[in-house]
């Protein structure tokens, strides 16, 4: 197939399953004829996958939008993402955006472009996402050592904040089956880690037969030195028996990235959770039972309408009673059309900047306490990156490694006895 234009330029906002999404429609455009070149270089054609989690992130997908101009004012911009599918007219609306693409027709950009009329000085192509089913298998290759593996999309929870329900619709999945196919593409390319993402990947599932835990089980009779991470996962679907399979697993690693958002009861009955915060400390001191030394990184949301100075504090004292080991703090962002807009008690916004500065400091403190307690221990390092004479990279329990090295340990997988160093780094000893 022939196109009118040469190179192609990508940037991805948002979430881990962006990346694996952006790979693949990276990889439609290198099948039509296109030349991957950066996004900081000029450009025929500039693809923005969007995220639209946070009125933060749609800022920012129409700064990138404006950069993208300053570096070639001719070019075509693409808007796609979840951005794109809840506000397509709001984006057509930005000087020089050309196409603006939604949830069901991302993977086939090159097609859509080349559809265009030279006349059209832009073009909208979204659909109902109450009427989109297709799952399309995506990963990312070729940039890094480890590779997200999207396993499935959408998801049926409707909390009351969230609008990723009317951005990537329904849930639905890949099959064991197909994610087999995938896993052993991703092998053969000689990476050495694959993370399992999704929207809720806890509900993964394409046929009644299938899920998560069984998906999770043949994984990991597949030869070969790779290993697995799970990606975020509901605390009502970290089953014990997902957690006792992982603690005895060589493949997959003992690191967890669970969504709380409150500490309180009542703020999660109003976000419509499916969990009280009893369920999320059996599931977190189920796993430090089972694997003392397991990465626990946990979401919290502050500033929810009706999070009052008891809430907070109730949160606060929730989470420093946890044994875990980073958080991931957002600011509560009203996001139109959802539930929470017409919630009463909105907090205000110096109060939210307050609470936020607690809890990553909080944040910190729990990520040194971790960090201090893998001091000495020896640990399998998964090398990913190397500058100016020193490596760097993850071990399976997710704490950020640097030593001494030459370039060609990359991508390979190392024992290394940990130090412990400031600054969010330890430091590695190879044994």
């Amino acid at each position: 197939m022939g196109n009118s234009y040469q190179t192609v330029a990508f940037q991805t906002l948002g979430c881990k399953l962006n990346y694996a999404e952006t790979s693949t429609i990276e990889r439609s455009f290198i099948k039509s004829g296109y030349s991957i070149v950066d996004f900081d270089d000029p450009a025929d054609v500039y693809v923005i996958n969007s995220c639209s989690v946070t009125e933060n992130a749609d800022k920012k997908a129409r700064k990138i939008i404006r950069k993208a101009l300053s570096n070639s004012p001719f070019a075509k911009i693409i808007v796609t993402g979840c951005y794109a599918q809840l506000n397509p007219t709001e984006i057509s609306n930005i000087s020089g955006v050309s196409l603006v693409v939604g949830t069901e027709d991302k993977f086939n950009l090159p097609e859509n472009l080349e559809s265009m009329h030279s006349s059209d000085t832009f073009k909208i192509i979204t659909s109902n996402i109450k009427n989109v089913n297709s799952f399309e298998p995506s990963f990312s290759i070729g940039k890094r050592t480890r590779t997200y593996l999207k396993i499935q999309d959408g998801c049926d929870y409707n909390c009351s904040f969230c609008t990723i329900p009317m951005a990537r619709g329904k849930s639905r999945s890949s099959s064991i089956d197909e994610v087999m196919c995938q896993v052993e593409k991703i092998i053969s390319s000689g990476v050495l880690e694959i993370v399992l993402t999704g929207i809720n990947i806890g509900d993964f599932g394409a046929r009644p037969d299938e899920d998560l835990l069984k998906l999770m089980l043949k994984l990991d009779k597949i030869n070969g030195r790779q290993r697995y991470r799970v990606s975020s996962i509901e605390p009502n679907l970290l089953s014990d028996e997902i957690i006792q399979f992982i603690a005895e697993s060589d493949k997959f690693l003992p690191h967890f990235h669970v969504p709380l958002q409150s500490g309180s009861d009542i703020i999660l009955k109003s976000m419509q959770r499916r969990y009280n915060k009893d369920l999320f400390s059996n599931r977190m001191n189920n796993i430090k039972k089972m694997m003392p030394n397991a990465c626990i990184g946990v979401d919290v949301i502050v500033g929810f309408p009706g999070e009052n100075e008891d809430c907070f504090q109730e949160t606060y004292d929730f989470i420093n009673n946890l044994d875990i080991s980073y958080l991931h703090v957002f600011s509560y962002s009203e996001r139109n059309d959802t539930k929470a807009v017409n919630l009463q008690h909105k907090v205000e916004t110096d109060k939210i900047i307050d609470r936020s500065k607690a809890l990553h400091i909080l944040s910190k403190e729990k990520k040194d306490k971790f960090y201090a307690k893998n001091h000495g221990s020896i640990r399998n390092v998964l090398i990913e990156n190397y500058n100016d004479g020193f490596l760097s990279g993850f071990s399976e329990n997710y704490v950020k490694v640097k030593t001494k090295g030459q370039v060609e340990s990359v991508n390979t997988i190392i024992p290394l006895q940990l130090n412990y160093a400031s600054d969010g780094i330890m430091l590695g000893k190879q044994i």
